[in-house]
């Protein structure tokens, strides 16, 4: 299997398709680099070089215990791109991918980057406070580390409900999209998913947005029911120098992988390499 090897010894497992100038997906909690095998093929098609690797404690990288906070990804993440020589890389991050994406940015700089895209992204914080209203209540987070740690299987069955919105009327999602959550979920390790939860919760990354330089095109749901727009892409336009916000009418947190607003995506992404 492709692998690299980080500062601190923790292999990072990677796909690698086609040539040409790099995008580099990263991928949600609790997903690994598989739920971009769609976009992955369209870009490899399209005359790009598509990376996507599964985050440590998730899907074939190492099932660590501990380094589960963003300058750690950022880290990790630096040392994919490093190690694979990429240059003018096109990020794309979604939902915690996105705060790993923004924290590479904000620690490591853009000197690799060409631009970045950011999907149903935590940035610039999830957590509400009364500095930020329109974000998720703490005890959202407090019944997510309980439901994953009393019963994780029956956890991420349920929590695909709300990833899709599948509760919704006339909502495109497949039981494959919820089947496909799953299994990706059930190959994190379940200190991994907590650890995360507290991360993406918490973490703030608004010095980050700040130093973006780059085309930057921020994507979301305004169905999102995982990471509300309000709280976080309306913000992130905002902080950004050089943003677009594209709102999907009716979008899930997971419309990468919905029919529909999958192909969307699949089309907005390749016209904005093209930028």
């Amino acid at each position: 299997m492709p692998i690299q090897r980080t500062r601190d010894d923790v292999e990072i497992f990677y796909r690698d398709w086609g040539q040409g100038r790099p995008v580099v997906f990263i991928h949600g909690w609790p997903l690994n680099g598989d739920a971009w095998q769609d976009q992955m093929k369209a870009v490899a098609d399209a005359g790009y070089r598509a990376v996507a690797h599964d985050r440590r404690g998730h899907g074939r990288s190492t099932p660590v215990y501990d380094g589960y906070d963003f300058d750690t990804f950022a880290d990790d993440l630096h040392d994919l791109i490093t190690g694979l020589d990429l240059r003018e890389v096109t990020l794309v991050g979604h939902s915690m991918g996105g705060g790993e994406l923004a924290r590479y940015l904000g620690r490591h700089g853009t000197g690799r980057v060409h631009s970045a895209v950011l999907l149903s992204a935590i940035t610039p914080l999830l957590l509400q406070s009364s500095a930020n209203p329109e974000g998720v209540p703490r005890s959202v987070f407090d019944d997510l580390k309980h439901g994953l740690a009393t019963e994780r299987s029956q956890f991420w069955q349920d929590t695909a409900v709300p990833f899709f919105s599948t509760d919704r009327e006339g909502t495109k999602a497949t039981r494959g999209n919820r089947d496909a959550f799953w299994h990706m979920a059930m190959a994190a390790t379940l200190e991994g998913g907590l650890a995360c939860i507290d991360a993406f919760a918490t973490t703030a990354f608004h010095e980050d947005l700040d130093a973006i330089d780059v085309p930057t095109l921020v994507v979301h749901g305004d169905d999102d029911q995982i990471v509300p727009i309000d709280a976080t892409a309306r913000k992130t336009v905002d902080l950004v120098g050089e943003a677009t916000l594209s709102v999907y009418e009716g979008g899930s947190h997971g419309l990468a992988m919905v029919p529909g607003d999958k192909d969307r995506f699949t089309r907005e992404l390749l016209g904005f390499l093209r930028r």
